[in-house]
């Protein structure tokens, strides 16, 4: 019998992003390379999505740069895809930064492993004592925004700006910075900066099974049950691992920086994971 038809991607991406450290489109070359080994795939701009997703299967979004920088666009998207009942790869019920960063200030209230975070001038007394202190828009992303401020200054810093608008963080002395690779709730890979000057030089990491409890307690908090999630953290100067950030919109993959194992499978996983998300 003949084989049926090929499911449809429209593939989100803006391949002219420049990104620091990163090479976007590189990821999105490749990863649309062999994820045309089973899909018929068409790219486009994230400006462009919410006119061009009818009559595909699913919408695979990655690495399309900050999601403020074309907002209206953004919010059109999601509008059509939910009117159309299209899929979309990750699904648009993610509560990590897909959401917005309200997310910390719920888990630090929570009392969850996470850098204490609130974001209203009355609570800066829950955030403990520190050399310096991060304000950084609710809504940002890429450090966009983000800015240092001094203890002394930090109470009229937070009262110029309307509550619930910035997050405010004591700056932690870290160890360096780790992340850990999810697709749907199965772990890929850890990646590791050991340069806290560097963000972007990684090094394949190996976590500990205390690690791997640590992250996948951020992934069952998401309740995603399909698509990319990332899960950045901090190891701090006594050891304990922080949140840092729960990446579920578009999570660069650093796909370079793996072993081509490694990398060989994160893609069949991604292939039967979108086959799945389809149904």
């Amino acid at each position: 019998m003949p084989a049926g038809p090929r499911p449809s991607v429209l593939f989100v991406t803006d391949l002219a992003y420049e990104a620091r450290g990163r090479r976007y489109c590189d990821e999105d070359i490749f990863l649309t390379s062999r994820l045309r080994e089973e899909f018929d795939i068409a790219l486009c701009h994230p400006r462009d999505a919410a006119a061009l997703l009818d009559g595909f299967d699913v919408v695979v979004k990655r690495n399309s740069g900050p999601v403020l920088h074309y907002q209206e666009a953004y919010d059109a998207f999601r509008a059509r895809a939910r009117e159309r009942n299209v899929p979309v790869y990750n699904p648009l019920t993610g509560r990590g930064d897909m959401a917005g960063k309200q997310y910390l200030v719920d888990l630090s209230a929570a009392k969850h492993p996470v850098i204490a975070t609130v974001d209203r001038a009355v609570d800066l007394g829950l955030l403990p004592e520190a050399a310096e202190y991060v304000i950084k828009p609710k809504l940002g992303a890429d450090s966009v925004g983000l800015r240092f401020v001094a203890p002394e200054l930090l109470a009229a810093e937070v009262a110029a700006e309307p509550d619930g608008t910035v997050l405010v963080q004591p700056r932690i002395d870290f160890s360096y910075e780790v992340s850990f690779y999810f697709i749907d709730r199965d772990f890929q890979y850890a990646l590791y900066a050991p340069h806290t000057d560097r963000r972007w030089v990684l090094e394949p990491y190996g976590p500990t099974a205390a690690d791997l409890e640590f992250a996948r307690r951020f992934v069952e908090w998401n309740t995603l049950t399909h698509g990319i999630q990332r899960i950045d953290a901090c190891r701090t100067a006594d050891g304990e691992l922080l949140l840092v950030e729960l990446e579920d919109l578009n999570p660069y993959l650093s796909l370079d920086r793996v072993t081509e194992p490694v990398r060989e499978a994160f893609v069949a996983r991604m292939k039967t994971s979108v086959r799945e998300l389809i149904g």
